[in-house]
């Protein structure tokens, strides 16, 4: 049954992608004009032809590893602190309104100064992508350890476990799933902090790649650069759910059973 399903959602997943292209493709030049909106069978061909040259791979690479430290260096941050005020209440009553100051402030308006401070290299690009994963990460840390129960603390505490027990067999197994929801969400961010890294100052990566496209007017070469970056997004993101089901089988099995149903 469960099988069943999933061929079907594939099967109407393929038709609705082949009726988006069948329709643009039959409606550039005809109802919009090429120039602004290209024509798939184009964009497939210069696709085609930067995976041939090696073009795509080469800036990929550059905006995956930019994309992928800052990721795991803001998701580690975010995480740790986001366990520790989690526990230590009264400090997070005090840096509760400097934290929501800066969890305000739109991140891609520090790229300026982090190109001050850091250069336009790689390390500009991590540390910006790092900032903004650290607090979606640290706010989905510490809410999940805010809703830890507090009367399993209590027993454990009564039974005297010490602080650390605490952590390790309730606080983080509870908070687990908070945490990967932050990092699902953190996934098309980290993309984004590359990016936009790649666009203010840059001479590689696919953010240069789209644009040089555009300051050529090239809406072909942008369209295959946003593919690039899409199937970038797809796997980091397959790559996070594989992880949440290595760390927690349970839901998987409890979906399975649901479908079932």
């Amino acid at each position: 049954m469960e099988s069943l399903t999933k061929t079907r959602i594939w099967t109407y997943r393929v038709a609705f992608l082949a009726f988006v292209l069948i329709s643009w493709e039959l409606a550039s030049g005809r109802i919009a004009s090429e120039f602004f909106i290209s024509r798939p069978s184009a964009i497939a061909e210069q696709f085609f032809a930067w995976v041939m040259s090696g073009t795509i791979f080469y800036h990929g690479a550059i905006t995956l590893l930019q994309a992928v430290g800052g990721f795991l260096l803001g998701s580690v941050i975010g995480m740790c602190f986001g366990v520790w005020l989690g526990r230590a209440q009264l400090v997070a009553e005090v840096l509760d309104p400097f934290i929501m100051m800066f969890y305000s402030l739109p991140k891609v308006a520090l790229a300026p100064l982090f190109v001050l401070w850091f250069g336009i290299g790689i390390d500009m690009k991590i540390y910006l992508t790092a900032t903004i994963v650290f607090f979606l990460v640290f706010l989905n840390t510490y809410t999940g350890v805010r809703a830890v129960s507090r009367e399993q603390v209590a027993i454990l505490r009564l039974m005297g476990a010490t602080e650390r027990h605490v952590l390790f067999k309730v606080v983080l197994p509870s908070a687990i799933t908070w945490v990967f929801t932050g990092l699902r969400l953190s996934v098309p961010y980290a993309l984004i902090g590359s990016i936009v890294g790649e666009l203010i100052a840059s001479n590689r990566g696919l953010g240069y790649l789209l644009a040089n496209s555009a300051g050529q007017f090239d809406t072909t070469g942008v369209f295959a650069a946003l593919i690039g970056i899409m199937i970038m997004a797809f796997f980091l993101n397959a790559t996070v759910k594989l992880l949440e089901i290595k760390a927690m089988p349970w839901r998987e099995t409890n979906s399975s059973r649901e479908m079932s149903i």
